[in-house]
């Protein structure tokens, strides 16, 4: 492939990771590549990263834990854009599942799919793809928690206990002088917290 043909796979890849707004996998880059080379696509991006990050100061293309890629605005930064988002960080039902799990972690898969319904497998993945949870295998059972991007994004500090403290304690707090609010389960009432710190 010659250095036309590099510079036009770039300019492909590029434009799918930008436009995609989500992770895209190696498969999904390859095609908008148009190289028909995982290796190629793979060395390709390798330079994207690198040229990223030498170029801008708040958004970056990160590899994520699974093989994909994502276009993103570097955590650090989100605090400072939040006004000027126009569309949501996650789907409202991806956030509530977010939400339980960040107040019930741990928690199992099957769990989750009793509380949430089977729709939560696609939240799941799409919360492994942005690494807001990660999960454990025990025995045939998946157990999930957050992460530390998780924590970073929301700007809670600190392990998962004190994750769990503070959600706790705006929760209640949020509950004081509200009957109506008293009578929400806590989970639920997390999901009010988040939303409000992605706004």
């Amino acid at each position: 492939m010659g250095k036309v043909e590099d510079d036009e796979a770039i300019a492909r890849l590029e434009a799918a990771l930008y436009s995609a707004g989500r992770p895209l996998s190696i498969e999904e880059l390859i095609k908008a590549s148009g190289t028909e080379s995982r290796t190629k696509t793979l060395a390709l991006m390798t330079a994207i990263v690198k040229k990223t990050k030498s170029t801008f100061k708040a958004i970056e293309i990160s590899a994520l834990p699974d093989g994909s890629y994502v276009f993103q605005l570097k955590p650090e930064y989100n605090t400072v854009i939040r006004k000027y988002a126009s569309k949501p960080l996650l789907p409202t039902a991806t956030l509530k599942t977010l939400s339980y799990i960040a107040y019930m972690q741990p928690i199992s898969s099957k769990r989750l799919v009793e509380v949430r319904g089977s729709g939560v497998y696609m939240h799941l993945k799409l919360l492994e793809q942005l690494a807001y949870i990660e999960h454990q295998n025990v025995g045939r059972l998946k157990i999930y928690n957050t992460t530390e991007k998780f924590q970073k994004y929301f700007g809670i500090q600190g392990d998962k206990d004190l994750l769990k403290q503070k959600l706790f304690t705006k929760v209640r707090s949020s509950n004081q002088g509200s009957t109506n609010q008293a009578t929400t389960p806590q989970a639920e009432q997390t999901t009010e917290t988040i939303t409000q710190a992605t706004q």
